[in-house]
């Protein structure tokens, strides 16, 4: 499946911004994790990088205190330019990644999806970010907090640069009304829920009970749009049981990935939205029963298997990459008589 761009017009140049988290030419590849690094902590880019997560997204919004929001803007400006040309201002095949539509990504060190989650554009603050980040190298995604309605996104799109996605965070009670708007916007890659800050506008409790509808209505936005529903983060990370479980519930709920607010997080994360090696050997029974079947519904094992099984098994292999699934070793080569001895 091809998972495209969706474009817009800058000055009468037609452009395109990549969309979509999930895997496919010219898109991002699905992400199980996105972990958050506060930007005011240069010193903790590379680690974050380095941390196994399919994504990192340097905060300049909640991680940051107020008085050191130009200091955050400043630095995560002069990363994204070292990441881009290398200490020395040139191209450099150590520290180069891959943009959103761009060339390959050739570093070694951090082969993920950098994002950065901007202020609020409607605050002072995130006018600033927007003014700065707009003359730096672009990101893949910027993450979008407090975004309402689909004009905000509209209105980031033209004030970030075209060459990064879009990811708004779903966080307020008229964001989750209009949530279906909002993932139909051009350049929306995923959508995220935020949890806590629309818990407190409601009222109500950070808990899965109190949120399960919230986060359904996040999922079914998402769907809707084409797009992956990344969930909120726990913020405990010193027992993972919990971590687990809520992921667990939330991957059964339709979410296709978690926020990470700590790196210990990350493998506990992966391990629930990783398809296992069985669940992907079973998809492809699946689906090669079907086809074998000529599009039919078919009984495999006792079960009977009809073309919504088939595109939830079609989903599980989509994103079997990330599983160590062992591949039928290819034929030997036929054997070849000896050529005939020269004496």
């Amino acid at each position: 499946m091809c998972w495209g761009c969706r474009g817009r017009s800058e000055g009468g140049v037609a452009v395109t911004r990549p969309t979509r988290l999930a895997s496919g030419p010219g898109g991002f590849p699905a992400c199980r994790s996105i972990l958050f690094v506060p930007g005011d902590r240069p010193e903790r880019y590379e680690n974050a990088l380095g941390a196994g997560a399919d994504a990192v997204c340097i905060d300049l919004e909640d991680a940051v205190p107020s008085g050191r929001k130009g200091e955050a803007r400043k630095a995560v400006a002069g990363f994204l330019a070292a990441r881009l040309h290398g200490p020395g201002g040139g191209d450099s095949t150590e520290t180069s990644f891959r943009l959103a539509g761009g060339s390959d990504r050739t570093s070694v060190s951090s082969p993920v999806m950098l994002a950065v989650r901007v202020n609020d554009l409607a605050s002072r603050e995130g006018a600033r970010d927007a003014a700065e980040l707009a003359r730096c190298s672009p990101p893949d995604a910027f993450m979008l907090p407090k975004v309402r309605t689909g004009s905000d996104v509209r209105d980031a799109a033209g004030r970030l640069p075209s060459a990064s996605a879009l990811i708004p965070l779903i966080e307020t009670a008229r964001g989750l009304e209009n949530a279906v708007e909002i993932a139909a916007c051009d350049g929306v890659a995923a959508l995220v829920f935020g949890g806590f800050d629309l818990a407190i506008e409601l009222g109500a409790e950070p808990r899965w009970e109190a949120l399960v509808y919230a986060r359904s209505r996040v999922v079914h936005a998402a769907a809707l749009g084409g797009l992956d529903a990344v969930d909120m983060p726990s913020r405990d990370f010193g027992e993972m049981s919990g971590l687990r479980e809520e992921a667990a519930k939330a991957r059964q709920l339709g979410f296709t990935g978690k926020v990470a607010i700590h790196p210990a997080q990350v493998p506990v994360i992966h391990g629930v939205f990783t398809p296992s090696p069985e669940e992907v050997q079973r998809a492809r029974e699946i689906v090669e029963a079907y086809r074998a079947a000529g599009g039919s519904a078919v009984a495999l094992d006792g079960r009977m298997v009809d073309r919504p099984v088939v595109e939830a098994a079609r989903r599980i292999i989509q994103r079997a990459h990330f599983a160590p699934v062992p591949e039928k070793p290819p034929p030997e080569p036929p054997t070849r008589p000896a050529p005939p001895s020269a004496e």
